[in-house]
């Protein structure tokens, strides 16, 4: 048996080999940097974290994980996925979807996104046309797979609403919900009636006590303005995007759709990457994301999705919520501290999901990257370690090497370890 008081391996767990897999056990993260420029040890128990203190002070129970080099942060939350046709870019034409196919390739992108970080998703699910609700069953059985590691909700995502044809889809969206659907979503701007689509699906989520998620561009005010309307007060909440018509918008138009959102408490979830398969739209003026900056001024909740996962929409798409960060503080949308935020606890509040902050007390979701700040962090985060429920369930580690010269050997750049 390893002697727990040795050194821990950066990385690695030290103690009771099984430990880890333990939810209801104890372990302690060693030597991590906070945000604040802290460096502290958190002991973990079961799902919360039970104590922080100053490194090299804190009782260390059970095993613990050297974290000397790495930022500790409240982990990530995907509010924007779309699992089920994820992974599908290189098809050369329809993707499969048999309810193995769709569980298959949800359960490998809900571990793709996991591995970067993010401990929760929220992934939309079409439902309706051929497909029926097969769709949404294999969602809903990969989740209850995928328990313990990465929690999964899944949004409903009708065709149609309004008039004749929409009839079926919304009899099939309350069966969704039955079903085991959290949140209801779709596209009004594909519907006949937008505005009729999205007060349907407003009135079935008050009627349930679902959260509403809707794909728009945005680049209607008036829309926009109807749906505020409309939203204000529903709990436990409604979320839109990507929205980045209202980056096409004057700016006194836009400013003035963003104080209804605001005061409607609706939030606005924009794509980084760019757009999404989900949305398919009928404009092709998209170019980048929303304008998070005056949304923002304007007192709107905003977080940040990845979309699409190397699909027809967007075939390098990473599900990579630290680029999401990277490209709002890069485009100058927001600062480093800020970006993270609309990735972490802006998403997570999104989500329905409690505050995260590394105290005592709060959940045990955590994210440890190899950087010394948070900027550091989203230019090169390379390695990183997940918390999920208070124990380690992905782990990402990159060396860089270099070939040895003098440059090399003067600024001590890091080797691989040649044990």
């Amino acid at each position: 048996m390893a002697d727990s008081s040795q050194t821990p391996e950066p990385g690695k767990p030290h103690g009771a080999g099984r430990a880890e897999r333990a939810e209801a056990g104890t372990l302690t993260l060693c030597g991590a940097r906070l945000a604040d420029g802290r460096t502290v040890d958190v002991r973990l128990g079961g799902a919360r974290i039970e104590a922080v203190g100053t490194a090299g002070r804190l009782d260390a129970r059970g095993p613990r994980i050297d974290l000397s080099g790495y930022l500790l942060l409240a982990a990530p939350a995907e509010p924007h996925a779309h699992c089920d046709t994820a992974l599908t870019a290189d098809c050369g034409g329809p993707a499969p979807d048999t309810p193995d196919d769709v569980q298959r390739r949800t359960t490998e992108a809900a571990l793709l996104h996991l591995g970067h970080g993010s401990t929760a998703l929220r992934t939309h699910v079409r439902i309706g046309d051929v497909s029926g609700l097969r769709g949404l069953e294999a969602v809903l059985h990969a989740r209850r797979t995928l328990h313990g590691l990465v929690d999964l909700t899944a949004v409903a995502v009708p065709r149609l609403l309004t008039g004749a044809a929409g009839a079926d889809g919304l009899a099939m969206l309350r069966d969704a919900v039955k079903m085991g659907a959290a949140v209801v979503g779709g596209c009004p701007d594909l519907d006949p009636d937008p505005a009729g689509y999205a007060e349907t699906v407003l009135e079935l989520a008050a009627e349930y006590g679902c959260a509403v998620d809707l794909h728009t561009d945005g680049d209607d005010p008036v829309r926009l303005g109807r749906l505020a309307a409309m939203a204000g007060g529903l709990r436990p909440g409604v979320a839109i995007g990507p929205c980045a018509g209202l980056g096409r918008m004057p700016w006194r138009v836009a400013a003035r759709a963003a104080e209804q959102l605001a005061a409607a408490g609706v939030t606005v979830v924009c794509l980084p990457q760019g757009d999404c398969a989900g949305l398919e739209r009928a404009s092709s003026q998209v170019t980048g994301p929303a304008p998070v900056r005056l949304l923002r001024a304007a007192g709107v909740r905003v977080t940040a999705g990845s979309g699409a996962l190397r699909d027809a929409a967007n075939p390098v798409g990473r599900g990579d919520p630290l680029e999401a960060a990277y490209l709002l503080a890069a485009r100058g949308e927001a600062t480093p501290e800020d970006a993270y935020e609309t990735v972490s606890a802006a998403a997570r509040e999104t989500l329905g999901l409690p505050e995260v902050r590394v105290e005592a007390g709060f959940p045990a979701e955590l994210l440890a990257v190899r950087g010394d700040g948070i900027a550091s962090a989203l230019s090169l985060a390379y390695s990183r370690i997940v918390v999920h429920r208070g124990r380690v369930v992905a782990r990402t580690s990159a060396v860089r090497e270099y070939c040895d010269s003098e440059a090399t050997v003067a600024l001590e750049l890091p080797r691989q370890s040649q044990r």
